[in-house]
């Protein structure tokens, strides 16, 4: 794609074309470090623009008026619009963020189904009623909460992006969506496709630009009324603040550092496939990767071999060649972070089994090999940190008790994955493990509809059916007599 200027915003439905003055980014692909874009920032009055847009189309717009089987039609034209530019999205995701073209597919799908879900879920909400005191008719009803600031991370820029909206304008909201800086062009085109779709105008607006400026402007604006964020833990920390401050909610999807527990009765080739795609898959740019690699000491050394022989074999590639299984990290500031933690290793006692370096064989590119450290013990950094790159870290426990106490011994919580055949053993460590979902022998996947999010440091609240409906909705109680209330009378003399 030629260098060019792309829209800053796009407000009130329509893309607003960079002026003269302002800061520009550019927005590199990581395959081979050609600047691809220059992105114009959004400064804190054109994110009052779209905060202000958005504010109108909420308080006197059609959109949170409308019936919910007629906000369903509108967001199954999006789910419909986005598969019809399928092809066209994944270049762009492919572009942007460097992951194989391979795996991108999928989340454009996912981009789909999220508005499809979201749609099918406000369509089906219901209210309830209390008739115990027989006086009185008591209903609830959900309302549409106001205007919501979403911020989406970089690593599956399409997928969660999409997820955030989705889940917000379903129920009847407003919102201004701000991207990655460095992820920008498929969430535009994916806004642009919103408003093809029939979208009313300032429904979703797009602002563009980095957190601390764009960001800031935006989660800090009073007439926010509510905040959600996808990415990392810090960040998380300081949007909370700034939220918090203003004594808006908040739905935070934050960072990770999964244990997945190898146990000698797991079935041996399944968890090496699943835990080779559990860290490597998505370039291991994933909050939900299995990271820390926990294997019975029994089977150990057969694990760590096969493991280590199936790392080393991985196709580091071009990510439009079908044939790459690993792509390069998204910017070249998150490879250098990621190639830093290997003389943290080094300095820690750990053993370094594969990779540590930048790939051979690449002139350009933020290409770093598949990478394995045996630990020396869960309290080194690289088992508490989250690296968010192809780094895993393996730790070796003997009994499966010893397993969930260093799975729990983290700051965060989001995930984890349990390899075993043992249906009792997989039962009771499912249930003392503190984290937010459990998976027992399979990868990662998405119940759209179960809540998702995490303990501890990896987040504030859940996605899913109910989880998003309560935080995106008010309830409203209304109580009506059923005849004539006799009242005190007061003030009479």
């Amino acid at each position: 794609m030629a260098v060019r200027f792309r829209p800053t915003s796009f407000i009130d439905g329509t893309p607003v074309s960079p002026d003269a003055a302002g800061h520009d980014i550019a927005v590199v692909d990581p395959a081979d470090e050609r600047i691809v874009g220059q992105l114009r920032e959004a400064d804190a009055g054109e994110v009052a623009a779209a905060v202000e847009a958005a504010r109108r189309a909420f308080d006197s717009g059609p959109w949170p008026r409308m019936s919910a089987d007629q906000r369903k039609a509108i967001l199954y034209r999006v789910r419909d619009l986005i598969l019809a530019h399928a092809e066209e999205l994944t270049a762009l995701e492919v572009m942007n963020t460097g992951l194989p073209i391979a795996s991108v597919g999928w989340q454009v799908s996912r981009a789909a189904a999220n508005f499809e879900m979201f749609a099918d879920v406000a369509s089906l909400l219901s209210g309830q009623t209390y008739t115990q005191d027989p006086r009185y008719l008591t209903y609830v009803t959900r309302e549409p909460k106001g205007v919501a600031a979403l911020i989406a991370p970089w690593n599956a820029p399409l997928a969660l992006a999409s997820m955030r909206v989705a889940t917000c304008i379903a129920f009847g909201n407003t919102c201004v969506l701000k991207p990655s800086e460095y992820t920008p062009h498929s969430i535009l085109r994916m806004v642009e496709l919103i408003a093809e779709a029939g979208m009313p105008k300032g429904v979703v607006n797009l602002v563009n630009g980095r957190g601390e400026v764009t960001g800031a402007a935006l989660v800090s604006h009073p007439c926010i009324d509510m905040v959600g964020f996808t990415g990392g833990s810090e960040t998380g920390r300081s949007i909370m603040a700034t939220a918090g401050r203003n004594l808006k909610p908040c739905i935070l999807e934050l960072g990770g550092k999964s244990a997945s527990i190898v146990l000698e009765s797991a079935d041996l080739e399944t968890a090496i496939d699943g835990t080779l795609l559990g860290i490597f898959s998505n370039n291991g740019q994933q909050c939900l990767a299995g990271s820390r690699i926990l294997v019975q000491r029994s089977i150990a050394d057969r694990y760590l071999d096969a493991f280590t022989k199936r790392a080393k074999a991985i196709r580091i590639g071009a990510p439009l060649d079908r044939a790459t299984e690993l792509g390069p990290l998204a910017f070249r500031r998150h490879m250098e972070r990621v190639l830093s933690y290997v003389d943290t290793a080094r300095a820690e006692g750990g053993e370094l089994l594969a990779g540590g370096k930048r790939a051979d064989g690449f002139e350009t590119g933020f290409y770093v090999e598949p990478t394995i450290v045996l630990a020396r013990g869960n309290d080194a950094r690289i088992c508490q940190e989250e690296i968010f790159g192809p780094f895993a870290s393996v730790l070796i426990f003997d009994e499966p008790e010893e397993a969930v106490a260093i799975a729990n011994d983290s700051a965060f919580g989001l995930v984890s994955y349990l390899w075993s055949q043992d249906l009792s053993e997989t039962m009771r460590m499912s249930r003392d493990i503190r984290a937010g979902t459990i998976w027992v022998n399979t990868p990662m996947m998405r119940e759209l509809r179960a809540p998702f999010g995490g303990y501890k440091e990896s987040g504030i609240g859940r996605d899913g059916m109910t989880s998003s409906a309560d935080f995106f909705t008010e309830f409203k109680t209304t109580s009506i007599p059923y005849e004539p209330i006799a009242m005190n009378r007061i003030g009479l003399g």
